[in-house]
């Protein structure tokens, strides 16, 4: 099977963030969709290992920010190549709080999504969490990052948890 047929299904980059207690956390996904509009839900797919996977679960909600195509490697480096149980993502940037108390960063980031989780599907490597939009904000009008552009322009690697991985 070439595996990397999956790289050209169009998907945008997010970071998907939540907090539980004195635990936040945040990481890059190419996995998030809007599944229904009435309701209005969102669905994300989260590596079980990643630290941000459980404190999502321990929250019962999370934010998703629309990552824009200002961002750069630092940026997406920051929240997708490091994890949340050791290193605090939000910390070189500038955090704001959805009112379900999720953290998100609004620099580089078009549109964010405050969501209460609704469900937890376990699909394999990855949880799926559907979320139920409380709350929609459009944050600037910059052109969103495409999944596309990030590796044929940032020429960015996909790291191993993520669910579009090839060794």
């Amino acid at each position: 099977m070439d595996k990397t047929a999956f790289f050209t299904m169009t998907s945008g980059l997010y970071v998907v963030s939540a907090a539980a207690g004195d635990r936040k956390a945040g990481c890059v996904v190419n996995t998030a969709v809007q599944v229904t509009s009435s309701p209005a839900r969102i669905s994300v797919a989260v590596n079980k290992e990643n630290f941000t996977a459980g404190v999502i679960a321990d929250a019962g909600a999370f934010a998703v920010t629309v990552i824009d195509q200002t961002a750069d490697m630092i940026y997406i480096g920051n929240f997708g190549f490091r994890t949340s149980a050791n290193f605090d993502k939000f910390e070189r940037y500038e955090e704001r709080q959805t009112a379900l108390g999720a953290p998100y960063v609004p620099e580089h980031a078009t549109a964010l999504f405050s969501c209460r989780l609704v469900e937890t599907l376990d699909v394999g490597t990855h949880l799926l969490f559907i979320g139920e939009v409380e709350d929609a904000q459009k944050l600037s009008d910059e052109v969103p990052l495409t999944y596309d552009y990030y590796h044929k322009v940032l020429k960015g690697k996909t790291p191993p948890k993520a669910s579009s991985y090839v060794e």
